[in-house]
């Protein structure tokens, strides 16, 4: 398992932007290979089980389906919205309860609800954005974890529009640290030569009671 700060990975990994650019130093922790083989396919198998769905989202006065399929795991009083989306939540699979407990207890980190969002392939995509929603504990960190085929993860400045691209392959942890979301926003572009599934999974902690 490596542990690396935005600023040291190699540079192989960097792109679009000069590594001495202190705005492009992004508050975000990566570890490399985080889940074992046994773990990402044990993860990935259950994911078979869950139950995606695709809302649909109003963009410019047009219902549209997101490009991705979704479901959001929580404790009760943890319901999320974002994109105007009210999601209730779903009770807790055993993989993802396990897997919530080995970050608390490696990583120190507290989380009480997971977004899980199944890209079918390359096509399938997230736009720009922060994960600045009201419900979400205040300077709280957002971990990241990465099952399947590998994806571009881009970083934009808001302020500079200076981007970072960062290529996540299958068991890598990405913690995106509470201050990020304040001035960077992130995406999942389009992949076209990607055909393979990917699942990423990111685990929050929400103000609980937030929606009641």
């Amino acid at each position: 398992m490596k542990q690396l700060g935005l600023g040291l990975l190699p540079q192989e990994e960097l792109k679009n932007v000069s590594p001495r650019s202190e705005q492009a130093i992004a508050p975000v922790t990566l570890i490399k290979t985080f889940l074992n083989l046994q773990q990402q396919q044990a993860l990935l198998t259950e994911s078979l089980t869950y139950p995606f769905e695709q809302p649909m989202v109003t963009v410019f006065g047009k219902q549209h389906p997101i490009p991705r399929k979704q479901v959001w795991f929580a404790d009760d009083g943890c319901a999320y919205q974002y994109s105007s989306l009210l999601i209730t939540p779903t009770p807790w699979p055993q993989g993802l309860l396990s897997l919530r407990n080995q970050l608390q207890q490696q990583l120190n980190v507290n989380t009480n609800g997971v977004l899980v969002n199944r890209y079918q392939n390359g096509s399938d995509s997230m736009g720009w954005h922060s994960d600045d929603e009201p419900e979400i504990e205040p300077n709280s960190d957002i971990v990241s974890i990465s099952l399947g085929a590998s994806r571009d993860f881009v970083l934009r400045h808001k302020a500079t529009q200076q981007k970072l691209t960062l290529t996540l392959h299958s068991g890598d942890l990405l913690i995106m640290h509470g201050e990020m979301q304040q001035n960077w926003q992130h995406s999942v572009p389009k992949r076209l030569k990607v055909s393979e599934p990917r699942i990423n999974l990111t685990f929050r902690k929400l103000v609980v009671g937030f929606h009641e």
